[in-house]
C-alpha cells in the first residue's frame, strides 16, 4: 500500500504518537493496532454459484495494560476524534497504577510470505470458472457423485502497530483457502468426503490443474471409502493416528492447555507442571509461527513481536507455555510471539500458530504392524475439549480396523474419548514422517477466530476409549 494506515487518520503522525504515548504513560504495556482488510468468498454448490461475498473493513484498536487489567477500545473510524475518545476510555485502567512500560519488541526482518493480494488477480469470472471446472470434473469421474460443493476464501490484511516509543511495524498478510466436498451414494446410502488446502500465498498455485484435481480426487476417494465403511466397534483399543491433519487432536486436547493465560489463571490441566513429565518419552511438541507461507505463520504477532519456534514439551517434559506479553510478564516468563487477535475490534491473547508433534524414529509400517487389534484414524472433522479437565471427544471422518498388524475394513462412526494429559502418556510409538496439514485450520477461543496450522507424524496411542456405532 502506498499510504501507511497511520497516515489515513486526520491527524499528523506526531499527533498520533503523542496520544498513544500519553495513553500508555504509567501503564505496563499497550499499543495502537490499525488494520485494513479485504475479504472475498465464493461457494459453488450443486452445479451453480450459491454465494459470492466481498467486503472491506478498516479500523483501530487501542489497548492499555496495567497489571492484570486491560483497557481496550476500538472503532471503524480512523479519525482524531475517535482516537481521543478511545484514549480517554482505556487509560482509566491506570488508576492507582504506576508501571514501567514494556520495552518494544524487536523484529527479525525475516518475511515469511509475500504481499500479493489474492483477490483481484485472477478476477471474479476466472475464479467462478475454476469452481465450475472442479464441479464438472468430479461429476464426470463417478456416477455415484450426487452433490459437489466447492468454496474459495481469499483475504488480504494489512496491519500496523504503533508503540508508545513511536516504533511502528507493519505486516501484509495474504491468505487463501480452497475446499472441496463430495456426497456420493448408492441406493439409499450416501456418504461425504472432503479435502482442502491453503496458505499465505497468492492465488496462482490453485489455478494449476494438478493442484485442484488432487484436492478433488482426495475428496472423492474419501467419499468412496466411507460408502464401504461398516459400523465401528465400541470399547478400548490401541489407536494409530495418521500424519498431518490428525494433529488437530493434539491442537485441541493439548495445545490450548499450553496457552499462557489458562496456566496463569490455573484453569488448565497443565497448570503448575513446568519441568514435569506430562507425556511419554519421545514426545516433543512445538509451536512454530516462522514456517514460510504456512496458514498459521506470522512475520510479527498482533502485538508487534516476532513469532518464534517455541518448544513446549521436550521428550515428554513440559518446558514452556505459549505467551503474549501480558501473561509472560505476570508469570515472570519470556513472551513467545503468540499474541494474536481476530481483528482490530479484539484485544490480543495467547494463541497457537502452527502446533505440531515432532518426528520420532519409527516407520508408519512398523507402527501399524505392531497393533494386534486396534483402529487406524486417518482424518477428523473436529471435536470437543474441556481445557480445565483435559477431557476430549473427537469424531473421525476416515478410520479403519487393524487386525494382526494389517489394515482392514473402513469404519463409520469412530469417536475417540479421553483426557489430553493422560493420552500423551499413552503414546508408545512416534513415526518418522512428520507432516503438516494442507492449510485449512481455524481456531476459536473466547469468541475470536484465527487461522492456524497443525501437524504430527504417525503415532501409536495405547488403550484409548472408542465410542462406536456397532450394534
Amino acid at each position: 500500500m502506498a499510504l501507511s494506515l497511520i497516515d489515513r487518520f486526520d491527524l499528523s503522525r506526531a499527533e498520533i504518537e503523542t496520544i498513544v504515548s500519553d495513553t500508555l504513560q504509567g501503564a505496563d504495556d499497550g499499543e495502537l493496532f490499525v488494520e485494513y482488510r479485504e475479504q472475498e468468498s465464493l461457494v459453488f454448490d450443486n452445479g451453480r454459484l450459491k454465494a459470492g461475498d466481498f467486503s472491506t473493513d478498516q479500523g483501530f484498536g487501542l489497548r492499555c495494560v496495567a497489571g492484570e487489567a486491560i483497557g481496550f477500545a476500538h472503532a471503524g473510524d480512523l479519525s482524531g476524534g475517535a482516537l481521543r475518545r478511545a484514549s480517554q476510555a482505556v487509560r482509566a485502567v491506570r488508576s492507582g497504577h504506576s508501571g514501567e512500560l514494556a520495552q518494544a519488541p524487536r523484529g527479525t526482518n525475516i518475511r515469511l510470505y509475500g504481499d500479493e493480494n489474492p483477490i483481484p488477480e485472477p478476477g471474479f469470472e476466472a475464479k467462478v470458472k475454476l469452481l465450475q471446472q472442479i464441479d464438472g470434473y468430479l461429476r464426470s469421474k463417478d456416477e455415484a457423485v450426487r452433490q459437489v460443493s466447492v468454496s474459495l476464501a481469499t483475504q488480504w490484511q494489512v496491519v500496523e502497530i504503533l508503540r508508545a516509543d513511536g516504533r511502528l511495524v507493519q505486516d501484509v498478510r495474504p491468505l487463501v483457502r480452497l475446499n472441496v466436498s463430495v456426497v456420493a451414494g448408492r441406493g439409499d446410502r450416501q456418504e461425504t468426503g472432503s479435502s482442502g488446502a491453503g496458505g499465505r500465498t497468492g492465488f496462482s498455485g490453485f489455478t494449476m490443474t494438478e493442484s485442484w484435481q488432487s484436492l478433488a480426487d482426495e475428496a472423492l476417494r474419501q467419499a468412496r471409502v466411507n460408502l464401504e465403511a461398516v459400523a465401528a466397534p465400541a470399547g478400548t483399543f490401541d489407536i494409530v493416528l495418521g500424519a498431518g491433519w490428525p494433529g488437530v487432536m493434539l491442537h485441541e486436547a493439548v495445545g490450548h492447555g499450553l496457552e499462557g493465560d489458562f496456566n496463569r489463571k490455573k484453569t488448565s490441566a497443565f497448570a503448575g507442571l513446568l519441568g514435569q513429565q506430562v507425556a511419554a518419552r519421545g514426545v516433543t511438541v512445538v509451536d512454530d509461527g516462522t514456517i514460510s507461507e504456512r496458514r498459521g505463520s506470522l512475520t510479527i504477532d498482533d502485538e508487534g513481536s516476532p513469532t518464534n519456534r517455541t518448544v513446549l514439551i521436550d521428550d515428554g517434559k513440559l518446558v514452556n507455555y505459549m505467551q503474549d506479553r501480558q501473561n509472560a510478564r505476570l508469570m515472570g516468563m519470556e513472551a513467545t510471539g503468540n499474541g494474536r487477535r481476530q481483528s482490530y475490534a479484539h484485544a490480543p491473547m495467547p494463541r497457537m500458530t502452527n502446533t505440531m508433534m515432532l518426528a520420532g524414529d519409527k516407520t508408519p509400517e512398523e507402527i501399524l504392524s505392531s497393533v494386534k487389534d486396534g483402529i487406524y484414524t486417518v482424518s477428523f472433522n473436529g471435536g470437543q475439549v474441556d481445557i480445565t479437565s483435559g477431557k476430549f471427544v473427537f469424531n473421525c471422518t476416515e478410520a479403519y480396523r487393524i487386525r494382526n498388524g494389517v489394515v482392514g475394513e473402513p469404519l463409520k462412526g469412530v469417536m475417540l474419548i479421553g483426557n489430553g494429559p493422560d493420552a500423551m502418556h499413552r503414546v508408545s510409538m512416534v513415526g518418522n514422517d512428520l507432516a503438516l496439514d494442507a492449510g485449512i485450520g481455524n481456531c476459536g477461543k473466547a469468541g475470536q477466530w484465527v487461522p492456524v496450522g497443525v501437524g504430527q507424524p504417525h503415532l501409536r496411542m495405547d488403550q484409548i476409549t472408542v465410542g462406536g456405532t456397532e450394534a
